[in-house]
């Protein structure tokens, strides 16, 4: 085994700069709670930029604390506590609760259908993250992630007729165990480079998009849906790969 292979010393032995790093990343994993909170305050207030704002620094939270729970090794370090988990905890907060919420009550679908889709999409998600096989060897998932975050806030942007909105929700509820591959797009290394900066972009858009109040120009929001299909459909092109 290489030196640069080798397991790092027991947790009493690394020196307490880097055991205090790696127990940090564990805290900004959990911050991401915090921020699922201030999104629900701003969703009771019917905030909805703001809600999406905090979800937003939610996402990029999630986006960077994996690189840096791998880079000062916190699962070694700190065996005691579950990154795992404690990312799923702060993810179902993030990408399904608030936004089930925000379905609910953004006058997006009827008033008769809101409380049943809402509960449906927070039942499906729940039975989704406790799949051990959500994710394929390759880090494709397996059915759609539960990513509510992303979906709500394209109903927002597009307002579709409530009935459509309801299809919408109904679609993706049943993508959630239907065979089929979504890209992770960070850590899918088929076509990295593109899904990343196509990800950046969209996340630059959508924020733009949120500082106009979700009245941005309509190249935006036509790229935005361009970016949208693009994701949606990555995964569904080369499924035998993931397998």
């Amino acid at each position: 085994m290489s030196v640069a292979e080798a397991p790092p010393p027991p947790l009493a032995q690394r020196p307490a700069l880097l055991r205090a790093c790696a127990f940090l990343v564990h805290i900004l994993t959990a911050s991401g709670a915090a921020f699922a909170l201030l999104a629900l305050l701003a969703a009771i207030e019917r905030h909805w930029p703001q809600m999406f704002g905090w979800l937003a620094v939610a996402l990029f939270v999630d986006g960077i604390d994996g690189t840096l729970a791998r880079k000062f090794r916190a699962a070694e370090t700190w065996p005691r506590y579950s990154g795992e988990i404690l990312d799923l905890v702060v993810d179902y907060l993030t990408y399904v609760l608030v936004p089930a919420l925000a379905i609910a009550t953004g006058a997006i679908l009827p008033p008769s259908l809101e409380l049943a889709a809402a509960a449906a999409i927070l039942v499906a998600s729940a039975i989704y993250f406790a799949d051990r096989r959500m994710k394929t060897e390759s880090w494709y998932f397996r059915g759609f992630p539960a990513a509510w975050n992303v979906i709500a806030f394209y109903l927002f942007l597009l307002r579709p007729e409530p009935r459509v909105a309801t299809a919408v929700v109904v679609a993706f509820v049943a993508l959630t165990f239907l065979p089929i591959f979504f890209v992770h797009p960070l850590r899918v290394r088929r076509l990295r480079a593109l899904n990343i900066t196509l990800g950046s972009v969209w996340g630059a858009l959508a924020i733009f998009t949120l500082w106009r109040d979700f009245s941005p120009p309509a190249v935006v929001t036509a790229a935005l849906c361009v970016i949208g299909i693009y994701f949606l459909l990555a995964g569904l092109l080369h499924p035998r790969r993931t397998r």
